[in-house]
């Protein structure tokens, strides 16, 4: 077994170390995810947790690792008698991204319990990590029902694994940490609230630092052993101090000051539902433990309000996490009590977390509603550029960039047909979790049964198989997989006009008020999502395709406009990125959302030009919608002739709306109905 990098041996990350550090001393504070850049020692610092935690003592045999004192009377591999035990290390598990759910939850054995009653169950990842750590990589690109398994086992402290009615349960409480990249994707708000604690880390920029970093790791490469040797009287001094401060928890008094202090803090900061207060509680409660105290003074509230709350209080999925640390320190300082210590900045035992934005609100526009008048439109096909308007700058007909206009709840578009790619909340497709549409052979091992289906394929056979008894004889050939259908995540591909003519202010900044929408609509559906403009000559892939969207919400925000308008441009380059997103993911299906008023200009016959363009997509069964941005008392439908060259749809900016009068929800059509 290889040798762990010492945890002392990490330089700074002072909030990363505190998070997990008070999860061992104090696992009921619902674990810790660590949000930061690639190469932070994210992973680095819990593996080498695992060496600090203390030794566990469980039932000789037990494959679920029950405590021998008091042994969990529901244990598969029970009833054990209260005894003395054998003493091992604490686990570190690692639950790998493409794991199945049996691998996670375990797998029963259906043939055995229908035809034997006999409950063969092979334990998962949650049974090996009872009394130890479960660590999740990237817990942000794990599939929705994975997670959900994951974290209500981590709140009830118990695993269930159901298969049509025959039930195995067993306890599973672990240490919970999950370290993901935001560049990757962002994991569901929902979700962010059931980690305990969150910890914001990202490599320092001082010199000096960074150079003790490489040297220590140099080192530590060169010579595991010897390295880990220099600091094992750092490591045993922590494992000590972890010890000792897990014995002192129950010691620990919360008085109602200190209560008062957290109630106030999460009432001033708009957190949802009451979960925040209980593990602020409890994070007070390890930090004074931690630091050899029987009180909670305010120095410790302050300090889990740091840790406990920044991802519980966000509201956008695009504001960046964090708190006003001076709306903190006056709302600890008004709700003070005469047990607890008025002093907000003495030490809490380790760094603050950066500052945050502040305000929960997202920015608001610049005038949302597209009333503006239509600029004059050039005769298509023609070379004139449009006038300049007010606001843009005489270099190159490009005008400053506006703020988007506030976000809406949009309508619910999506791919037509039945997919296959990964688990969202999009279109339908064939899913290991949904509804039960059917059966089937099972193809490898039998992950859902199909109950009814099964008793059927096995009733003609019972005489000639001699069933004697009230039991039914079932074989392996009569094992039925339910098929089941729910929706996937698709990619979103953004093909946005930026031309002169859609350049009007308030014209622009209420299309970007509904890229924005679509961009949160594809945030919450678990899609990818890439961005393309174009304008003046040319288009530009402003993001290539990713699960990040709160990037694509940046670049959208600094988007400038002017200049020609060339859809064709735009359409090619975006048939050249998903045809290279086709090679990488082949069962991800497109979405293509072209925004533009559909006014194509520049170079000789640039409607023409765009139509075909636009033909290259219908032919290759892509499904498009085109947000039609005209406005004006005279429209020319030119957005709406794309969408039939594209075999897609035309809605317009109100339409677009979930609360609009258009009324029913518009289904994206893949190719163009038959005349």
């Amino acid at each position: 077994m290889s040798t762990p990098y010492p945890f002392t041996a990490i330089v700074g990350q002072d909030d990363l170390r505190l998070g997990l550090l008070l999860n061992a001393v104090s696992p009921a504070v619902g674990g810790v995810l660590v949000r930061g850049e690639k190469g932070t020692a994210k992973s680095t610092a819990v593996r080498a947790l695992a060496a600090l935690m203390p030794e566990v003592s469980v039932v000789p045999g037990c494959r679920f690792s029950c405590a021998p004192d008091t042994p969990d009377p529901a244990c598969p591999d029970g009833p054990h008698e209260a005894g003395s035990g054998v003493s091992r290390a604490a686990r570190t598990v690692e639950l790998p991204v493409g794991a199945s759910e049996d691998r996670l939850v375990g797998a029963l054995d259906i043939e055995r319990a229908l035809a034997e009653g006999v409950k063969a169950f092979e334990p998962g990842l949650l049974a090996d990590a009872h009394r130890g750590i479960l660590y999740v990589d990237e817990v942000n690109l794990l599939h929705d029902h994975l997670v959900d398994l994951l974290l209500d086992a981590a709140a009830m402290g118990a695993s269930y694994v159901e298969r049509e009615g025959v039930s195995v349960r067993h306890a599973a409480r672990f240490l919970l940490v999950g370290t993901m990249n935001p560049e990757e994707g962002e994991l569901r708000p929902q979700l962010l609230d059931r980690f305990g604690l969150t910890v914001e880390v990202a490599a320092s920029r001082e010199t000096d630092l960074r150079v003790e970093v490489v040297r220590r790791r140099l080192a530590y490469d060169d010579d595991p052993a010897g390295f880990a040797a220099q600091w094992a009287d750092e490591e045993n001094a922590l494992r000590a101090r972890i010890v000792a401060a897990r014995a002192l928890l129950p010691h620990v008094r919360l008085g109602d000051g200190a209560l008062r202090q957290i109630a106030a803090t999460c009432a001033a900061f708009e957190v949802d539902g009451m979960r925040a207060d209980i593990v602020m509680a409890r994070t007070a409660t390890a930090l004074a433990a931690w630091a050899g105290r029987t009180d909670v003074l305010a120095e410790d509230v302050r300090q889990a309000a740091l840790l406990a709350l920044p991802h519980r209080r966000r509201r956008n999925p695009f504001d960046a996490p964090g708190l006003d640390e001076d709306k903190l320190d006056d709302t600890l300082e008004q709700n003070s009590g005469e047990d607890d210590d008025p002093d907000p900045d003495g030490p809490g035992g380790g760094g603050r977390p950066p500052e945050g934005d502040g305000p929960d609100t997202p920015p608001q526009g610049e005038g949302g509603d597209d009333d503006t008048p239509a600029q004059s439109v050039p005769e298509q096909g023609t070379e004139k550029e449009q006038e300049p308007v007010q606001g843009q700058s005489s270099r190159g007909g490009e005008q400053q960039p506006v703020r988007a206009g506030e976000p809406f709840r949009t309508k619910m578009l999506s791919v037509p047909g039945l997919g296959e790619g990964a688990a969202g909340r999009r279109s339908r497709a064939r899913t290991e979790h949904g509804r039960t549409t059917g059966a089937r052979r099972p193809q490898g091992a039998l992950t859902k049964l199909h109950l009814a289906a099964t008793v059927q394929a096995a009733a003609p056979h019972q005489r000639a198989r001699g069933r004697s008894g009230r039991g039914l004889v079932v074989r392996r050939d009569d094992l039925r997989q339910a098929v089941r259908e729910g929706h996937e995540s698709n990619l979103v591909l953004f093909v946005v006009d930026a031309s002169g003519s859609m350049a009007a202010r308030q014209r622009m900044t209420a299309v970007k008020g509904a890229v924005l929408s679509l961009l949160l609509d594809a945030y919450q559906r678990r899609d990818k999502v890439g961005l393309i403009t174009f304008r003046g000559k040319d288009a530009e892939v402003v993001l290539p395709p990713t699960s990040s969207v709160d990037a694509a919400a940046g670049r959208l925000e600094m988007l400038p406009t002017g200049g020609r308008t060339p859809v064709a441009a735009g359409l090619l380059k975006a048939h050249d990125v998903l045809r290279v997103e086709r090679m990488r993911d082949p069962s991800r299906r497109p979405l293509l959302v072209v925004v533009t008023d559909g006014r194509a200009t520049g170079g000789p016959e640039p409607v023409a030009l765009a139509a075909r363009a636009a033909r290259l997509h219908e032919a290759e069964g892509t499904a498009s919608v085109v947000v039609d941005c005209e406005s004006g008392p005279v429209r020319l439908g030119l957005a709406a002739s794309l969408a039939g060259e594209l075999g897609g749809t035309a809605v317009t900016l109100d339409e677009l709306r979930a609360d609009s009068i258009a009324g029913l929800v518009k289904d994206v059509q893949g190719s163009r109905r038959a005349a």
